[in-house]
Formats: C-alpha cells, sequence, structure tokens
C-alpha cells in the first residue's frame, strides 16, 4: 500500500481540471480510458501501479479530491453530491473515447454518482467497476466520522487501509486526518433515494469483494445489480477491505481484459 498522503506535486497544468485530474501514464493511442476513484482518505497517487500496468491499453485518469497531497490547503468538499458535481463536468473533456470507472470504497458509490451524472450529459460509461462497497441502496448507520482522533485512526488501521509508520507520524496525522475526517463524513451521511426501482445506470456493473470485509458483506456488494439496467458481475477475493493490496495483480488482469473486450467503436 502507497502512503496515500505522501507524495510530489504531479500537476501537470494550473487550471482547475489539472488538479483533480492526472495522467501518471500518457496513453494518446489507448481505446479506452478508466477514471479512478480513491477511498476514503485516499489519494490519485494510490492508483500510480494502477497506472503503469494498464498503459498503453488503457489510458487511466486517478482523480485527486480536495486536502491531500499538493491540495492539502483546499477545503475538502464533505459530501459525496458535491464532489460528483465537481468532477464530472471536468469528464467531458474526456468522452471522444470510451469511458470507464473504477473506485474503491467510498469511490465505489461517488463512482456511480458521477456515473448518473455523466448518464444525464448524453455519455454512458461502458463499465463501472465497484470495489469494496455495498450496493447504494445499502445503507448502515456509521458514525466514525464522529469519533475523536484516536477513534479514527483506531479504524484506519483495523482495516489496514495505510502505512501504520505514517499514522504514527504527528505532523503527518495533522495534516492527513482532516481529508480523512471529511471523506468519512462524505461517505457515511450519503443517502440514495432507491425509489420505484430508480434512477437506474444504464452503465453495467462489474462488482468486487473481500470475503471477510467489514464494511461489505457479499449480499450487500451483489445487490448492485439491482442499480443497473446493463450486465452485472460479481467478483469475490480473499481478505478484507482492501483485498486489492493483496490481489492487485488479479484486479488489474480483471479490468484490463474487460476492457480491451469492449474498447471497440460504440
Amino acid at each position: 500500500m502507497l502512503p496515500d498522503w505522501l507524495g510530489d506535486d504531479d500537476v501537470t497544468g494550473n487550471d482547475d481540471a489539472a488538479l483533480w485530474i492526472r495522467r501518471f501514464h500518457p496513453a494518446p493511442d489507448a481505446p479506452v480510458r478508466l477514471v479512478c476513484l480513491p477511498h476514503a482518505g485516499g489519494s490519485a497517487s494510490y492508483f500510480f501501479p494502477v497506472s503503469r500496468s494498464l498503459s498503453p491499453k488503457v489510458e487511466v485518469l486517478a482523480v485527486q479530491y480536495p486536502g491531500r497531497q499538493d491540495r492539502r490547503r483546499e477545503e475538502c468538499i464533505g459530501t459525496l453530491a458535491g464532489l460528483a458535481d465537481a468532477i464530472a463536468p471536468l469528464l467531458d473533456a474526456w468522452t471522444d473515447r470510451p469511458l470507464a470507472l473504477f473506485g474503491h470504497s467510498m469511490g465505489a458509490s461517488l463512482a456511480f454518482e458521477i456515473a448518473l451524472r455523466l448518464e444525464q450529459r448524453g455519455t454512458v460509461p461502458v463499465k463501472l467497476f465497484a470495489s469494496g462497497r455495498r450496493a447504494p441502496s445499502r445503507f448502515r448507520d456509521e458514525r466514525v466520522h464522529e469519533r475523536d482522533d484516536d477513534g479514527l485512526i483506531k479504524e484506519i488501521k483495523a482495516l489496514s487501509g495505510t502505512d501504520s509508520q505514517v499514522l504514527d507520524d504527528d505532523e503527518i496525522l495533522r495534516s492527513v486526518l482532516p481529508a480523512i475526517r471529511s471523506d468519512y463524513k462524505a461517505a457515511e451521511t450519503y443517502r440514495f433515494e432507491f425509489t420505484d426501482g430508480g434512477p437506474k445506470l444504464e452503465t453495467p456493473i462489474h462488482a468486487m469483494v473481500g470475503d471477510s470485509d467489514p464494511k461489505a458483506t457479499i449480499d450487500e456488494v451483489r445487490a448492485w445489480g439491482e442499480h443497473t439496467t446493463g450486465d452485472f458481475e460479481l467478483d469475490t477475493y480473499g481478505g478484507g477491505h482492501f483485498f486489492l493490496n493483496e490481489h492487485a495483480p488479479k484486479v488489474i488482469d480483471t479490468i484490463s481484459r474487460t476492457l480491451s473486450a469492449m474498447s471497440g467503436p460504440r
């Protein structure tokens, strides 16, 4: 696991789009693009190995939320709706090729909200990969964001979501806890109105989950199938909430094979 809170500034421009969207390995000839949305407290750099592995067949666009790394001085956005409203319009510039979305944990819920907005704007993503997150219609009353700093750190360590050495550094903690707390608040206060079976995506959904994930049961993840009129697939891996750290090669291969089969003309 990369220490998400660290890293050099990797902005390739000064405009708003460059602050949000990171292209670690530009692939101008790639037939498809994959937009990656980090987990709570995560950053774009988490997907650097994914970008490196998928390039040049797939061009990865990793999203950098405010409040971390080179954006650490910016105010965090504490709702998924606010994040989706900010990100979706920026993706219009990248829809000249088929676009897919990948989100882990909070990022999966955010990917769903972005997909809804993209479809409303006339772009149907070719696939939504929802990793380590229960379906939007499966609500849990969780309030980790209301805990004190020690309680928040305990939760992060229990999920194995970052390097404990990073969390033991007081200076780093002061800089990252506000972003972590804001992301947890966004994820935990998210409510999806699943009235009369909709709205549903046209975008097909491919869900992934660890078989011992305390944050999402297999049944809760299988319910993603209720949120699309397109195809639905479910992959189960051994492991907990961050199963994809252990199974990264297999997950990346699945993404590559899936997008390769779907990246022809629409």
